[in-house]
């Protein structure tokens, strides 16, 4: 089963997408699955997991209405205020729906770096272990050593890096990225998402330009812990979709067909229990 573990949708009428200017102008329009769904099955992929897009709880209730009328839509990871009182009950509810797997705050965008280590997220940290739910982390690679401490903290969180916490490719800055991750990788059981990679690797990205970097995260954190996704529509600033499918099947060339197996669905429907697997 090939899975996209990490796409957006969204409605610019909703409003609530503050990152989302129109400077952005390929991707400053609405995308809705219908825009997806041929993608997906000219690539073959049979589901998605759609993540948040905006910081308020209605993106999460757009989402799950979303995934309710769309069955190639198997997960959502959503958003709740980690910092509200009533963060526990709030998690406590929107995990009574089937398809809620994960909760992610947007950090790149928190201005203090430490955000994620104040004591007051505890209480919401807990609730996502009690339910089951997947730690979505929107790092940049300034984020990495909060990350080491906050996952040791919460051992039983489930944690995935998203777009390998986002490499400086364009600016060649692989070694500290690299050494952060290798420990992230060694001391912690999270996982991470081959995705994203090309928005932050320029216009003129090559696979060569990407391939350290895809490399470093095999060798270090193992085929079992690799999910790929497109984050489309947000590729489209520097790929299409079919694009990244075929520079994926480069970048994975030189590994078995059972380790691609799981880096392309596998991993994904293990680590986010889509469709209840276990």
């Amino acid at each position: 089963m090939k899975i996209d573990a990490h796409q957006h949708f969204w409605s610019l009428a909703r409003g609530d997408y503050g990152w989302l200017t129109p400077d952005l102008a390929p991707i400053y329009r609405d995308f809705s699955p219908s825009d997806l769904a041929p993608l997906l099955a000219e690539q073959g992929i049979e589901g998605t997991v759609l993540v948040q897009a905006a910081p308020t709880l209605e993106e999460t209730h757009y989402m799950l209405a979303l995934a309710d009328a769309h069955d190639f839509i198997g997960g959502v990871v959503g958003w709740v205020d980690f910092e509200s009182e009533d963060a526990p009950q709030t998690i406590a509810k929107l995990s009574a729906h089937p398809k809620l797997v994960g909760l992610r705050p947007m950090i790149q965008d928190i201005e203090d770096p430490d955000w994620m280590l104040g004591d007051g997220l505890t209480p919401a940290f807990e609730a996502m272990i009690a339910h089951d739910l997947v730690f979505d982390a929107l790092t940049l690679p300034r984020h990495l050593k909060n990350l080491l401490q906050l996952i040791g903290r919460h051992r039983e969180l489930k944690t995935v890096i998203d777009h390998g916490s986002k490499p400086e490719i364009e600016k060649s800055n692989f070694m500290s990225w690299a050494d952060d991750m290798a420990t992230l990788a060694q001391e912690t059981n999270a996982s991470v998402k081959l995705s994203g990679l090309v928005t932050e690797a320029g216009s003129d990205w090559t696979v060569e330009t990407l391939a350290p970097y895809v490399d470093h995260m095999i060798e270090q954190f193992g085929p079992s812990r690799i999910l790929w996704g497109s984050d489309w529509p947000v590729c489209i600033l520097a790929s299409s979709y079919q694009t990244w499918c075929t520079a994926t099947h480069s970048l994975l060339q030189g590994h078995g067909e059972s380790a691609k197996a799981a880096i392309m669905g596998l991993n994904a429907q293990r680590i986010y229990n889509l469709g209840g697997t276990s």
